[in-house]
């Protein structure tokens, strides 16, 4: 890369940085191409994204930013990954890294807040997104087919005694 490729990566990074919710750093020990591509299928999957970068434009990228806080997990062979959707990018790397060894989690940060390994996976066991919306809006529906089903009731009754009366006149 050529300095005005560096500035272009960093400033890219750090517009990512500036609009993501949560990332992830992860160190690769090894992992083989055919890993790699599945790991980054996954996440792709998942909205979210999985880059290697090089740790030093990556400090770069970090500086003034909300996720300044990673900074010193990013030694060695790092990945970085990022989504919108903090538990996501969270769950895809932590089940892929019960798979796979060679893919070790280091640590994250959602907003503000530094994550260590722990953090990283209290936060994959969480539902997802989707989940919780689907979730809520169950809890909200529940209650509006109980009060039909409950204000209908008196009706159908009303019904079935009439229905009761009718056969009882059509027999005598």
């Amino acid at each position: 890369m050529d300095r005005t490729e560096k500035r272009e990566f960093v400033a890219s990074l750090a517009a990512v940085f500036a609009e993501t919710s949560m990332v992830v750093v992860t160190r690769n020990d090894g992992l083989t191409v055919a890993d790699a591509t599945i790991l980054r299928q996954r996440v792709r999957a998942a909205g979210a994204t999985y880059k290697v970068a090089k740790n030093r434009l990556a400090n770069l990228a970090l500086a003034g930013t909300r996720f300044e806080g990673i900074s010193p997990l990013l030694k060695g062979p790092t990945a970085i990954s990022w989504s919108a959707d903090p538990v996501a990018v969270a769950k895809v790397l932590v089940e892929f890294a019960k798979t796979n060894e060679k893919l070790v989690l280091l640590g994250g940060a959602l907003g503000t807040q530094t994550l260590n390994v722990d953090g990283v996976k209290a936060l994959a066991e969480l539902p997802s997104l989707d989940t919780l919306r689907a979730q809520l809006v169950g809890m909200i529906s529940t209650p509006a087919t109980r009060i039909a089903s409950v204000v209908q009731a008196p009706a159908g009754q009303l019904a079935r005694v009439f229905g009761a009366y009718a056969k009882k006149d059509e027999a005598a």
